[in-house]
């Protein structure tokens, strides 16, 4: 799909791009320029959220903005225009800002198709503006419309003929099914192909339940009851209760963007994968010692050094000895993968929800290595910059729940994963150390694992482990 189109008047029109991966909307969060700004190519004009991730949006050439077409907190879909910019030249006619668009505006057709010279060769494409951290994806599917919008009469023939060409396109009159990503992975765990899938989502697109009831055995019919039977059924049955609310003393919050996406994979993920919990205590009193000493290492200048950092390495340490709990469960195959690498995901809570991204290869760090990779990792998730491609390929994730002062808790996998940590608060308690009770700095770890990839000797070595390194920290040099 072209971002772009323009007119005889040098008026470009600017649309939202195809980001790939099933994603068919996105919100715009924040304008970085008005009508009458001047713009030059791969300026950053705006930053819209997917459900993956917020991502800047850059504009594809020179020109003074003329119109924005929506307003920011709306959600566009892709292939629709957002802004239309002036490339002749000239300034907005009148000085004057034209006003944004409502957000209800209807569709606009789609572009026509693209010119054929005589020779019967297509002209080549121009350069594709695409979301930062996607590259250019080709998009063979057809863009579903906006709720209630109707296309105009006056531009139905363009609509049919491009619609003919992109049927082409994808495939000989098979469009690529809509479907979000987590109903994609959903398909794909349990062997579904969603081309033989009737959507009954709204707009054509497939839902979970539309997976779910194509692997489902057919109903067996119930025996025909009689109607005396009906008739007393129905009359011992109470009416269903009616929800009630009160408008005004209650606020609703659309959930859309990353925290949409965060609680759909998390309901796949706890009705997918069986989960086990372990947790264990420990005294990590001289963890805290070699933190602070750590923190005066000249090696170390100008990293974060914490207590994570060391957890971190302790659990890497912990994978290196017990190997198979680092590996993933194909549904389509029936396979267990096995990975060779640790990518490992730090949950981190932004303004715009939970978000896990992962240092990549982690395994092959060192510890300074480590602390850069995880100075920047979180530094970048609070300033909401975190590119989709940083939230994927994680095979192994630790959250930190005790810097809310709780204990501990039973933390959900990321989908795709094998196990999850959870740090609880590092507190000061009474413990017994040497045959005396005295206060040392005491928390507790929560290792969840997908059943079907660790049994409960494995995950119990790997949280055992964990524990081990962090009550005697030497042993990341003797089993490093």
């Amino acid at each position: 799909m072209t971002t772009m189109t323009e007119n005889a008047s040098g008026l470009r029109e600017f649309k939202m791009p195809d980001v790939g991966e099933g994603l068919t909307e996105a919100e715009i969060l924040k304008w970085y320029v008005q009508p009458g700004d001047t713009v030059t190519d791969g300026q950053v004009v705006c930053e819209v959220e997917t459900a993956k991730a917020a991502v800047e949006l850059p504009i594809p050439y020179d020109g003074v903005v003329r119109e924005l077409r929506f307003p920011e907190g709306t959600t566009v879909d892709v292939g629709q225009v957002i802004i239309a910019v002036d490339v002749s030249g000239g300034a907005a006619p009148g000085g004057t800002a034209p006003v944004v668009a409502p957000a209800a505006e209807p569709v606009p057709a789609s572009p026509p198709p693209p010119a054929v010279p005589a020779d019967g060769e297509p002209k080549p494409e121009g350069r594709k503006p695409v979301l930062v951290g996607y590259g250019v994806a080709e998009s063979s599917t057809k863009r579903r419309p906006r709720k209630g919008a109707e296309v105009p009469p006056q531009q139905s023939g363009v609509f049919h003929a491009a619609t003919a060409i992109q049927g082409e396109l994808n495939g000989h009159g098979r469009p690529r099914p809509l479907a979000k990503p987590p109903v994609r992975k959903l398909a794909k765990d349990l062997g579904v192909d969603l081309t033989a899938i009737t959507p009954s989502g709204p707009d054509g697109v497939i839902t979970r339940e539309d997976v779910h009831a194509a692997v489902a055995p057919a109903p067996v019919p119930a025996p025909q009851a009689s109607v005396e039977e009906t008739a007393s059924v129905a009359r011992v049955q109470a009416p269903a209760p009616v929800a009630t609310y009160d408008a005004a003393r209650e606020t609703r919050v659309p959930v859309k963007g990353v925290r949409k996406a965060t609680a759909t994979a998390m309901v796949g993920s706890a009705f997918t994968a069986p989960h086990v919990t372990e947790f264990v205590t420990v005294d990590v009193t001289r963890t805290m010692r070699l933190v602070e000493e750590l923190k005066q290492d000249k090696d170390l200048a100008g990293l974060r050094v914490n207590p994570l950092l060391l957890i971190a390495k302790a659990l890497l340490v912990a994978i290196k000895r017990n190997p198979d709990v680092n590996a993933s469960w194909d549904e389509a195959a029936q396979e267990i993968v096995l990975k060779h690498y640790v990518n490992l995901g730090i949950a981190a809570a932004t303004p715009r929800g939970l978000l896990v991204p992962n240092i990549k290869d982690a395994h092959s760090k060192t510890l300074p290595q480590l602390a850069e990779s995880l100075g920047e990792l979180v530094a970048t998730a609070r300033e909401g910059k975190t590119s989709p491609a940083a939230m994927q390929g994680g095979t192994v994730t630790i959250t930190n729940v005790g810097v809310f002062g709780v204990d501990t808790g039973t933390p959900i996998l990321n989908p795709g994963e094998s196990a999850i940590l959870a740090i609880g608060a590092i507190k000061l308690q009474p413990w017994v150390h040497k045959g005396k009770v005295k206060p040392r700095q005491v928390t507790t770890l929560a290792l969840s694992f997908d059943h079907r990839l660790v049994d409960g000797e494995l995950g119990s070595k790997v949280l055992a482990d964990v524990a081990a390194i962090l009550e005697q920290p030497k042993k990341l040099i003797t089993w490093a």
